[in-house]
């Protein structure tokens, strides 16, 4: 059994864009509710407005809805599955990594300024990442692993964000591994700043 939001979405789906009148006719619902849940769904990400539809004759233009960017989804995990697949070991995990982010800008800070930076940089590429300090030296978690649908057969991604993270930091990197078994899109690793 769907709920009204998972009819709502299914609905846009099959017609790519909708007002809330149109989706509401179509799921024998009243606009009010439809424009509720089109109202959360859009502040989930999950749907986004489209355009203002001009109707003839009276009453105010129709805001149209369709499926997120993020909703619909992309290829991109079946590329990089490709390409690291074809690229096989000649490809230089640390040289990809040295590409990811501009190391001039972490250069001459202190550790604590690099690792400051690095958190925020890697956050922007959807890590969840944190650092903490430890009686080895500094810490680097992962919240979550952003190649969670290609990790599995890709292992060699964790090498390049070691790699990225030595890069950066300016100093040697270990992957340590995590007590608890890590569920999909968790990274299993903590890294270890030397």
């Amino acid at each position: 059994m769907l709920t009204a939001r998972q009819k709502v979405l299914a609905h846009l789906k099959k017609t790519r864009s909708a007002s809330a009148r149109e989706i509401a006719r179509a799921l024998k619902m009243s606009a009010p509710n439809v424009r509720h849940h089109l109202s959360v769904l859009k502040s989930d990400g999950r749907v986004e407005f489209v355009s203002v539809n001009n109707r003839e004759g009276r009453g105010r233009p129709e805001k149209l809805y369709s499926l997120s960017a993020a909703a619909l989804g992309d290829n991109l995990s079946a590329l990089a599955n490709a390409l690291l697949t074809e690229a096989g070991p000649r490809l230089n995990m640390e040289a990809v990594a040295s590409r990811m982010l501009d190391s001039a800008q972490f250069a001459n800070l202190p550790i604590p300024k690099r690792l400051a930076l690095l958190v925020e940089k890697i956050n922007e590429m959807n890590y969840q990442a944190h650092w903490e300090a430890g009686a080895e030296g500094p810490r680097v978690i992962f919240g979550r692993c952003p190649y969670s649908q290609v990790i599995e057969k890709h292992a060699e991604l964790c090498k390049m964000d070691a790699a990225l993270l030595g890069i950066l930091l300016g100093r040697p990197v270990a992957r340590l591994q995590k007590n608890e078994t890590g569920a999909r899109g968790f990274c299993p690793f903590i890294f270890q700043v030397g």
